[in-house]
């Protein structure tokens, strides 16, 4: 068939419309299989990008590389490639870029020779200066390879005219703005840091004398690894065949981290701030319940997001939970739809309503947020037609009304449908009999804080409902136009 009449499309409408998980880092030092490991790691921080993978290994004298785009189960499989990657460290990374080509030479983690010897990095996060800095690197005669704002860090590293690796990272690091979980790798070691708000989450593990760092506990799970702690805020940590060592050579602030962690972007068993995720979805969940009571039958997530959520929301309202949607999970990344004339059907290929539970029920539609609505008008849709007599939605989040620029894939922000309408307009927009959202004291409730948000110091990140930005954003400032910002946040 000629390209007029098919369309590759990305696999789902539901997808389309969800904040991207920025990326996932990954590192172990101490280990023969460390190759191996590292797959098994990236296996389990899928989740926060699927567009490409990428692995550095070294042994002590040589750096080995393997790079592909897509998935780590598609690339990684071959015992060929795992061999290849030799040494007993490794760091690895998969991303979802927010903006930008999806090309091998943005692929991470990426790699360059400096004076000091070979020198890797992973990067999970988003620099908002990394323009400015980039625009006077390449004044000096820097020659960029890539368009990610990771690659600034590597040309300040290779830059400094401090004398040592770490005081050469640490140069480079004080020159940033915004946020960053970072893994890097040289010949002595692998050096994991975590930007001073804590805005990215960063974990450290153990197994059998090797040491691990990642972006969630998942990843130690896969492999068996103790969980040992977070790495803190503004804390850069050395692993070496001497042992672990800790540093703190940035001032100290309130932690920051990003609350929308806890909402959608990690694992449901994974451990955020020490708290597991599966649990504060559900205390999200019943505390929408207790903010958003609704009259009603039955109580549905949208999958697979809202269904912790849902099952707070059902066990605080005593309302039955029911599947009332069912997924399917067994649709690849990309799909083919021979025409227009059927491209409607496309939501149906991941989730279909479940009639039986839905037909002649009021229901109450749980999910974890609202984007760009068209997600939800489709969702709101089908359960119509499957039945339904009254559909009610309430979202585990409060209105996502501002962009992220932190290393999450949100849409400028007059495509927010909470930046330009009210509740009310959105719930018409939606078609939906009610439409409530989780107040933003009612999720710091739900993650230990129990006075709510400090309006003075917050607790978390929380940007994307209060446009509360932790950092400057040097890079905005500068434009008028926000794409621009974008342009090098590749992770």
């Amino acid at each position: 068939m000629s390209n007029s009449q098919n369309r590759l499309l990305t696999t789902s409408p539901f997808d389309d419309d969800k904040l991207r998980e920025e990326c996932g880092v990954y590192g172990i030092h101490g280990t023969s299989d460390a190759a191996a490991h590292t797959v098994l790691g990236l296996h389990a921080l899928q989740h926060r990008g699927q567009e490409a993978a990428g692995i550095i290994s070294c042994d002590g004298k040589e750096f080995y590389t393997q790079k592909h785009q897509g998935h780590v189960a598609d690339n990684f499989a071959s015992e060929d490639v795992v061999n290849s990657l030799k040494g007993k460290m490794a760091i690895g990374h998969v991303r979802y870029s927010t903006t930008g080509e999806t090309a091998l030479r943005n692929v991470q983690p990426l790699f360059a020779e400096i004076s000091s010897g070979g020198f890797a990095v992973a990067h999970n996060g988003n620099l908002t200066n990394a323009l400015h800095l980039r625009e006077q690197l390449v004044k000096k005669g820097s020659i960029f390879q890539s368009t990610s704002d990771t690659e600034v860090i590597l040309h300040l590293v290779a830059t400094s005219t401090y004398r040592t690796v770490m005081d050469k990272f640490i140069d480079a690091l004080r020159q940033v703005e915004g946020a960053y979980s970072l893994i890097a790798l040289t010949k002595e070691g692998m050096i994991g840091v975590r930007d001073p708000l804590g805005v990215r989450p960063l974990v450290l593990g153990q197994l059998e004398g090797a040491y691990i760092m990642a972006s969630e506990t998942c990843a130690l799970d896969i492999i068996g690894a103790d969980y040992v702690r977070d790495v803190e805020p503004g804390e850069i940590v050395t692993i070496t065949n001497d042992g672990i060592q800790s540093h703190s050579p940035f001032p100290k602030f309130k932690r920051r981290s990003c609350i929308f962690e806890h909402v959608y972007f990690s694992r449901p068993d994974s451990y955020v701030d020490e708290m597991n995720v599966y649990e504060v979805r559900k205390r999200i969940g019943a505390e929408l319940a207790r903010e958003k009571p609704v009259d009603a039958d039955l109580v549905v997530p949208v999958p697979d997001s809202g269904t912790p959520a849902a099952i707070g929301y059902a066990q605080e309202a005593g309302i039955p939970f029911e599947l009332g949607i069912i997924r399917n999970h067994y649709v690849g990344r990309t799909f083919i739809e021979p025409a227009d004339s059927i491209r409607h059907l496309g939501v149906k290929l991941k989730h279909n309503a479940n009639r039986w539970q839905i037909k002649g029920k009021r229901v109450v539609l749980i999910d974890d947020s609202i984007v760009r609505g068209t997600t939800s008008v489709k969702i709101v849709n089908m359960i119509r037609a499957a039945g339904a007599k009254e559909v009610h939605m309430c979202i585990a989040s409060p209105p996502t009304a501002h962009s992220c620029y932190y290393g999450v894939d949100t849409p400028e922000r007059k495509a927010l449908l909470a930046s330009r309408m009210s509740v009310e307009e959105m719930a018409e927009h939606i078609g939906v009999d009610s439409l409530s959202f989780l107040t933003i004291d009612g999720l710091y409730r739900a993650v230990n804080e129990p006075e709510g948000r400090d309006r003075s110091c917050p607790q978390y990140c929380d940007a994307c409902f209060t446009g509360d930005y932790p950092t400057h954003l040097t890079d905005l400032s500068k434009s008028d136009d926000t794409d621009q910002l974008s342009l090098v946040a590749n992770t």
